[in-house]
C-alpha cells in the first residue's frame, strides 16, 4: 500500500473516500466543518437526528454527498475529545479503513482532524494499514482490501514516512504470527529475519544447532529435542548512536510451534499455538522499524526459535537442564517451555553487554487470568526501567499494567533437585512466578518482562482489527528507543 501525504481539501479530493473525524461533543471543526458546511449541513442533521453520535468506534457512510468530489464519506467517531491521543487515533483510523477495506478502492484519503502532533498521526496511519490485512493468507476471496493509496492530511511528511514505517513493521509481525506452522518455523523465520537485516542495513547473525551446543544453550536446546525443526538462535544488531552508548537488547520467544510436549495441549488449546512465536515476531517488526527510522541508539534484537513437539528424544518430566548461566532447571512442566527458550537467551543479553533488557512473549495463560485479553502484563527487577517501558506503552495508546516481584514469589520455584523449577505445581501467581523464573538469568541489569499471552492474538476480530495477529508493542518499543536515544543525548 503507498502511503502519501496530501494538501487535498476533503470536498474537493475526487477520491473513493474521505475519513472525517466527529468528536463525541459534536462540536464540528476542521475537515468535519468543511464537509458539512459544503453538503449543506448534512453532518449536523445526522448529529441532531441521533444517527450519529461521534462514539469511538462509531462509523455512518456517506454516498453522493452534493458539494463532496469524493465518491463517499466515512463519519468515524473519534469518542471524547479531552482524551484525543495516539491510541485514540489509530482506534478511530484503523475502524474506518476496516470498514472501507471490506471492498477493494483506490485512493482514500483521511482527514479526522486534530492530528497535528506527529505521534497521533503516526499512530493513525499504522493502524489504518493494520486493518486493511487480516488473517485470510489463503482464502480464495479476501474479505479485507487493501487501499492502493492512503492519503493523510493535516500531518508533516515526516509523520506519514513514520506512520508508514511503523505500520509495515506492524503488519510484518502480524503475517509472521498468522502463518502456519509448516511455513514458518525455525530456519524460515531465521531466513526472513537475515531477508530484513539485509533490506535494512542491520547486522545479523544465526545460529544453528552446533554453534547453540557450543555457546551451552542447553535450556532451550532441550526445548527443541522433541522436534524435527532444527532450533535457531538469531542476533540482530543496529549500531547507531556512538561508541560511547551501551545497548538495550530485545529478546522474544520464538516457539514457532507449541504442542505442549509430553506435556501435551487439548486440541483447543494447541489450534492456535502457531502464535507461540508473536515475542519474536515483535522484536523482528520493532527492529526492522528502528533501523529504517535510523534511531540513534545502539540495539540488539536476540529470537530464540524453537518447536515444542513431544517426539521420541522430547525433554522429559524430571529431567534436569543446565543453561547458559550455569543455573539448573527440574522441568515439571513441559508445556512450560517458553521460559526455557528465553533463559537461554536472556543469558546471552547479559553475556553480550546489555545495558538495558526488555523481553516479550506469549507466556502465561495466567497472565489473562489476572488482567484480561487486552492489556500486556508487566514485570520487572527495576521499577525505574519499567515505568520507563510503561510511559512509552502510554504514549503510544498500547495498554500495559505492572504485576508485584516480591520476594516472597521466589520460594514458589525453588526445587529439591536442582537450583529452580520450570513450573511451581500451582495455580497461583503463574504469571508471576514465571517473570520470577526469568530473573535467575538476567542478574543485575534493567530488565523488563512484557508478557503479551492476551494482546498478542485475537481469537475474535475487533472493529478497528482483524482477528489473528495484533502485533502488539512493536511501536512501543521503537518508542522505548527513540526515548532513550534523546535521553542519552
Amino acid at each position: 500500500m503507498e502511503v502519501v501525504l496530501s494538501d487535498r481539501s476533503p470536498c474537493e479530493a475526487a477520491v473513493d473516500a474521505v475519513v472525517i473525524g466527529v468528536f463525541a461533543d459534536k462540536q464540528l471543526d476542521g475537515p468535519a466543518a468543511a464537509v458539512n458546511e459544503a453538503c449543506g449541513g448534512t453532518i449536523q442533521h445526522l448529529l441532531d437526528s441521533g444517527e450519529l453520535s461521534g462514539r469511538t468506534g462509531e462509523v455512518v457512510q456517506l454516498w453522493s454527498l452534493p458539494g463532496v468530489a469524493a465518491t463517499q464519506i466515512a463519519l468515524v467517531g473519534l469518542g471524547e475529545r479531552e482524551r484525543w491521543g495516539a491510541g485514540a487515533c489509530a482506534q478511530a483510523a484503523g475502524t474506518a479503513a476496516r470498514r472501507l477495506a471490506a471492498q477493494p478502492r483506490g485512493d482514500v484519503l483521511f482527514a479526522l482532524g486534530e492530528v497535528s502532533e506527529a505521534a497521533t498521526a503516526a499512530a493513525g496511519i499504522a493502524a489504518a494499514m493494520a486493518a486493511c490485512h487480516g488473517q485470510d493468507l489463503y482464502r480464495a476471496e479476501r474479505k479485507l482490501h487493501p487501499f492502493k493509496r492512503l492519503l493523510w492530511s493535516q500531518a508533516d511528511a515526516s509523520a506519514v514516512e513514520r506512520g508508514k514505517i511503523l505500520g509495515e513493521a506492524v503488519n510484518l509481525t502480524r503475517r509472521l504470527v498468522n502463518e502456519p506452522p509448516a511455513v514458518i518455523y525455525p530456519e524460515t523465520f531465521a531466513e526472513r529475519a537475515v531477508e530484513i537485516a539485509r533490506a535494512t542495513g542491520l547486522e545479523a547473525e544465526v545460529w544453528d544447532a552446533d554453534r547453540l551446543q557450543a555457546e551451552r544453550m542447553g535450556a532451550l536446546l532441550a526445548v527443541a529435542r522433541g522436534s524435527s525443526r532444527p532450533p535457531r538462535v538469531v542476533i540482530l544488531r543496529h549500531r547507531a548512536g556512538g561508541e560511547g552508548k551501551k545497548g538495550l537488547f530485545l529478546v522474544g520467544k520464538g516457539v514457532t510451534f507449541d504442542s505442549g510436549g509430553l506435556s501435551l495441549k487439548s486440541n483447543d488449546s494447541m489450534k492456535d499455538m502457531k502464535c507461540d512465536m508473536a515475542g519474536a515476531a515483535t522484536v523482528l517488526g520493532a527492529m526492522q522499524a528502528i533501523a529504517r527510522l535510523d534511531v540513534p541508539h545502539p540495539v540488539v534484537g536476540v529470537m530464540g526459535l524453537v518447536e515444542n513437539m513431544p517426539g521420541s528424544a522430547a525433554m522429559k518430566l524430571g529431567d534436569v537442564l543446565t543453561a547458559r548461566n550455569g543455573r539448573t532447571i527440574e522441568v515439571m512442566n513441559t508445556d512450560a517451555e517458553g521460559r526455557l527458550v528465553l533463559a537461554d537467551a536472556l543469558a546471552l543479553a547479559v553475556d553480550q553487554g546489555a545495558d538495558r533488557i526488555i523481553d516479550l512473549a506469549t507466556l502465561t495463560g495466567a497472565c489473562m487470568v489476572a488482567l484480561g485479553t487486552d492489556v500486556v502484563g508487566l514485570m520487572s527487577n527495576d521499577p525505574g526501567w519499567s515505568d520507563q517501558v510503561r510511559q512509552a506503552a502510554d504514549a503510544c495508546g498500547e495498554l500495559c499494567w505492572p504485576l508485584p516481584m516480591f520476594s516472597v514469589y521466589d520460594e514458589l520455584i525453588q526445587s529439591d533437585v536442582a537450583d529452580i523449577k520450570n513450573s511451581t505445581g500451582v495455580r497461583w501467581a503463574g504469571a508471576i512466578t514465571a517473570a520470577k523464573f526469568l530473573a535467575q538469568f538476567v542478574g543485575e541489569v534493567p530488565w523488563t518482562h512484557l508478557d503479551i499471552a492476551g494482546p498478542a492474538f485475537l481469537e475474535r476480530p475487533k472493529p478497528w482489527l482483524d482477528g489473528g495477529a495484533t502485533g502488539v508493542m512493536v511501536r512501543t518499543l521503537v518508542e522505548v528507543v527513540e526515548r532513550l536515544s534523546k535521553a542519552t543525548g
